[in-house]
Protein backbone atom coordinates (compact mmCIF):
# COMPACT_ATOMS: atom_id res chain seq x y z
CA UNK A 1 0.00 0.00 0.00
CA UNK A 2 2.60 2.22 0.95
CA UNK A 3 4.24 1.65 -2.51
CA UNK A 4 1.21 2.17 -4.53
CA UNK A 5 0.85 5.70 -2.97
CA UNK A 6 4.30 6.64 -3.43
CA UNK A 7 3.72 5.86 -7.21
CA UNK A 8 1.00 7.67 -7.09
CA UNK A 9 2.47 11.06 -6.05
CA UNK A 10 4.64 10.64 -8.40
CA UNK A 11 2.58 9.73 -11.12
CA UNK A 12 0.62 13.30 -10.13
CA UNK A 13 3.91 15.11 -9.92
CA UNK A 14 5.17 14.00 -13.32
CA UNK A 15 2.16 15.25 -14.65
CA UNK A 16 1.78 18.28 -13.46
CA UNK A 17 5.29 19.21 -13.79
CA UNK A 18 4.71 18.08 -17.65
CA UNK A 19 1.40 20.35 -17.66
CA UNK A 20 3.75 23.38 -16.37
CA UNK A 21 6.31 22.88 -18.89
CA UNK A 22 3.69 22.97 -21.86
CA UNK A 23 1.98 26.18 -20.56
CA UNK A 24 5.41 27.96 -20.18
CA UNK A 25 5.88 30.01 -23.51
CA UNK A 26 8.05 29.65 -26.40
CA UNK A 27 11.06 31.34 -26.83
CA UNK A 28 13.13 30.29 -29.77
CA UNK A 29 14.74 32.75 -32.45
CA UNK A 30 16.85 33.07 -35.03
CA UNK A 31 17.94 35.56 -37.66
CA UNK A 32 20.88 37.77 -38.92
CA UNK A 33 22.40 40.26 -37.37
CA UNK A 34 24.49 43.30 -38.57
CA UNK A 35 26.33 45.82 -36.62
CA UNK A 36 28.41 48.92 -37.40
CA UNK A 37 31.03 51.30 -35.31
CA UNK A 38 32.43 54.14 -35.49
CA UNK A 39 35.99 52.64 -35.15
CA UNK A 40 37.18 49.96 -37.25
CA UNK A 41 36.82 45.96 -35.96
CA UNK A 42 39.14 44.48 -38.65
CA UNK A 43 42.17 46.71 -38.22
CA UNK A 44 46.08 46.31 -37.39
CA UNK A 45 47.16 47.41 -33.49
CA UNK A 46 48.55 50.08 -34.27
CA UNK A 47 45.75 51.84 -36.20
CA UNK A 48 43.00 50.55 -33.57
CA UNK A 49 45.13 51.95 -30.62
CA UNK A 50 45.59 55.26 -32.70
CA UNK A 51 41.26 55.18 -32.79
CA UNK A 52 41.16 54.73 -29.10
CA UNK A 53 39.38 57.08 -27.05
CA UNK A 54 38.85 59.16 -30.47
CA UNK A 55 35.94 57.51 -31.81
CA UNK A 56 34.20 54.17 -31.30
CA UNK A 57 31.32 55.24 -28.86
CA UNK A 58 29.23 55.64 -31.31
CA UNK A 59 27.17 51.95 -33.34
CA UNK A 60 23.88 50.59 -34.62
CA UNK A 61 23.47 47.20 -34.35
CA UNK A 62 20.24 45.09 -36.18
CA UNK A 63 18.03 42.18 -35.45
CA UNK A 64 15.83 40.76 -38.11
CA UNK A 65 14.25 37.61 -36.99
CA UNK A 66 13.75 35.12 -39.67
CA UNK A 67 12.23 32.69 -37.79
CA UNK A 68 10.79 32.17 -34.07
CA UNK A 69 8.90 33.13 -31.20
CA UNK A 70 9.63 35.54 -28.11
CA UNK A 71 7.94 34.26 -25.04
CA UNK A 72 4.86 32.83 -27.21
CA UNK A 73 4.81 35.83 -29.71
CA UNK A 74 5.69 34.85 -33.54
CA UNK A 75 8.42 37.33 -34.77
CA UNK A 76 9.09 35.83 -38.28
CA UNK A 77 10.23 38.55 -40.59
CA UNK A 78 10.20 41.50 -38.22
CA UNK A 79 13.48 43.67 -37.15
CA UNK A 80 14.74 45.61 -34.08
CA UNK A 81 17.42 48.43 -34.30
CA UNK A 82 19.68 49.59 -31.35
CA UNK A 83 21.94 53.05 -31.57
CA UNK A 84 24.03 53.36 -29.24
CA UNK A 85 26.45 56.28 -27.92
CA UNK A 86 29.01 55.01 -25.27
CA UNK A 87 31.33 56.88 -23.29
CA UNK A 88 34.51 55.32 -25.03
CA UNK A 89 35.83 53.37 -27.34
CA UNK A 90 33.01 50.30 -27.08
CA UNK A 91 35.49 47.36 -26.74
CA UNK A 92 38.18 48.80 -25.34
CA UNK A 93 39.79 46.34 -22.49
CA UNK A 94 41.80 49.43 -20.79
CA UNK A 95 38.70 51.72 -20.30
CA UNK A 96 34.97 51.78 -19.13
CA UNK A 97 32.62 52.40 -21.74
CA UNK A 98 29.86 53.10 -19.48
CA UNK A 99 27.27 55.16 -18.83
CA UNK A 100 26.12 54.22 -22.25
CA UNK A 101 22.44 55.24 -23.57
CA UNK A 102 20.63 54.05 -26.54
CA UNK A 103 17.66 54.83 -28.62
CA UNK A 104 15.82 51.55 -30.06
CA UNK A 105 14.12 51.32 -33.26
CA UNK A 106 10.98 48.96 -33.44
CA UNK A 107 9.83 47.52 -36.58
CA UNK A 108 6.61 49.17 -37.28
CA UNK A 109 4.85 46.09 -39.23
CA UNK A 110 4.77 44.62 -35.57
CA UNK A 111 1.34 44.60 -33.61
CA UNK A 112 1.38 45.58 -30.09
CA UNK A 113 2.28 42.50 -28.39
CA UNK A 114 4.74 42.40 -31.31
CA UNK A 115 6.43 45.56 -30.26
CA UNK A 116 6.83 44.32 -26.77
CA UNK A 117 8.23 41.20 -27.67
CA UNK A 118 10.71 42.88 -29.77
CA UNK A 119 11.96 45.49 -27.33
CA UNK A 120 13.09 42.46 -24.74
CA UNK A 121 14.32 40.47 -27.64
CA UNK A 122 16.62 43.87 -28.12
CA UNK A 123 17.15 44.12 -24.70
CA UNK A 124 17.83 40.92 -23.94
CA UNK A 125 20.64 40.50 -26.46
CA UNK A 126 22.15 43.94 -26.33
CA UNK A 127 22.81 43.34 -21.98
CA UNK A 128 23.93 46.05 -20.32
CA UNK A 129 24.34 48.47 -23.53
CA UNK A 130 20.62 48.60 -23.33
CA UNK A 131 20.23 49.00 -19.96
CA UNK A 132 19.16 52.82 -20.60
CA UNK A 133 16.76 53.15 -23.60
CA UNK A 134 16.23 56.84 -23.84
CA UNK A 135 13.75 56.84 -26.73
CA UNK A 136 11.67 53.77 -28.91
CA UNK A 137 10.67 54.68 -32.68
CA UNK A 138 8.89 52.86 -34.93
CA UNK A 139 10.08 52.53 -37.97
CA UNK A 140 9.83 50.28 -41.29
CA UNK A 141 12.54 48.11 -41.03
CA UNK A 142 14.44 45.79 -43.73
CA UNK A 143 17.51 43.85 -43.03
CA UNK A 144 18.80 41.56 -45.84
CA UNK A 145 21.80 39.53 -45.99
CA UNK A 146 22.91 38.61 -49.99
CA UNK A 147 21.86 35.07 -50.94
CA UNK A 148 21.41 34.44 -47.08
CA UNK A 149 24.92 34.01 -46.45
CA UNK A 150 26.43 35.98 -43.42
CA UNK A 151 29.42 34.70 -44.84
CA UNK A 152 30.15 36.74 -47.92
CA UNK A 153 29.46 39.69 -46.04
CA UNK A 154 27.31 41.71 -48.02
CA UNK A 155 24.25 42.93 -46.23
CA UNK A 156 21.92 46.40 -45.81
CA UNK A 157 19.99 47.65 -43.29
CA UNK A 158 17.58 50.61 -43.38
CA UNK A 159 15.12 51.58 -40.22
CA UNK A 160 13.23 54.28 -41.89
CA UNK A 161 15.27 57.43 -41.96
CA UNK A 162 17.23 56.83 -38.35
CA UNK A 163 19.42 54.43 -39.18
CA UNK A 164 21.45 52.79 -41.77
CA UNK A 165 23.60 49.85 -42.85
CA UNK A 166 25.35 48.99 -45.50
CA UNK A 167 28.40 46.67 -45.83
CA UNK A 168 30.36 44.76 -48.48
CA UNK A 169 33.13 41.76 -48.08
CA UNK A 170 36.45 43.15 -46.91
CA UNK A 171 39.21 42.70 -49.97
CA UNK A 172 42.61 42.71 -50.49
CA UNK A 173 42.52 46.18 -51.77
CA UNK A 174 41.62 47.36 -47.95
CA UNK A 175 44.79 46.12 -46.30
CA UNK A 176 46.95 49.21 -45.09
CA UNK A 177 49.45 47.22 -42.59
CA UNK A 178 48.87 43.49 -43.77
CA UNK A 179 48.98 43.08 -40.05
CA UNK A 180 45.19 43.29 -39.91
CA UNK A 181 43.48 40.92 -37.43
CA UNK A 182 39.78 40.30 -35.86
CA UNK A 183 40.82 43.26 -33.35
CA UNK A 184 36.93 44.01 -32.09
CA UNK A 185 34.07 41.29 -31.23
CA UNK A 186 30.36 41.92 -32.20
CA UNK A 187 28.96 43.66 -29.08
CA UNK A 188 26.25 40.67 -28.83
CA UNK A 189 26.26 37.06 -28.84
CA UNK A 190 26.29 35.72 -32.36
CA UNK A 191 27.01 32.58 -34.51
CA UNK A 192 28.33 32.77 -37.82
CA UNK A 193 29.89 36.24 -38.38
CA UNK A 194 31.92 37.83 -40.76
CA UNK A 195 33.92 41.42 -40.53
CA UNK A 196 32.81 43.47 -43.07
CA UNK A 197 33.54 46.87 -45.09
CA UNK A 198 31.30 49.69 -44.47
CA UNK A 199 29.59 51.61 -47.29
CA UNK A 200 27.20 53.07 -45.29
CA UNK A 201 26.79 53.50 -41.43
CA UNK A 202 24.80 56.80 -39.98
CA UNK A 203 21.98 57.57 -37.47
CA UNK A 204 20.15 60.57 -37.58
CA UNK A 205 17.59 60.31 -35.12
CA UNK A 206 16.83 62.49 -31.39
CA UNK A 207 17.66 61.30 -27.78
CA UNK A 208 21.21 60.30 -28.26
CA UNK A 209 22.53 64.20 -28.03
CA UNK A 210 24.41 63.33 -31.99
CA UNK A 211 23.98 62.19 -35.44
CA UNK A 212 26.48 60.63 -37.37
CA UNK A 213 27.61 59.11 -40.73
CA UNK A 214 30.74 57.09 -40.55
CA UNK A 215 31.24 55.21 -43.58
CA UNK A 216 34.37 53.63 -45.67
CA UNK A 217 35.79 51.78 -42.82
CA UNK A 218 36.33 48.20 -42.08
CA UNK A 219 34.17 48.71 -39.17
CA UNK A 220 30.81 46.31 -39.58
CA UNK A 221 29.60 42.58 -38.64
CA UNK A 222 27.92 40.56 -40.84
CA UNK A 223 26.47 37.23 -38.73
CA UNK A 224 23.84 35.36 -37.91
CA UNK A 225 22.57 34.75 -34.34
CA UNK A 226 20.20 31.42 -32.53
CA UNK A 227 18.73 32.14 -29.07
CA UNK A 228 17.09 29.62 -27.44
CA UNK A 229 15.63 29.30 -23.60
Amino acid sequence: MRLSMTTASLCLLLTATLGFAASVPSTRVEGNYVEARTAEVYTGPCFANSEVGLVGDLAVLGWKVTKGSWQGVPLDGLGVVAAIKASATLGDVTSSAYPVKSVLIIDERADAAQRQALESFARRMGGDLLDNVVRVEYRPIELEVENGNVLGGVARLEAGELARIETRAIESRDCVCSNEELYYLPLTKVGELKAAYTLAHSFQGKGLGVNWESPYKRSAFVADFRYQE
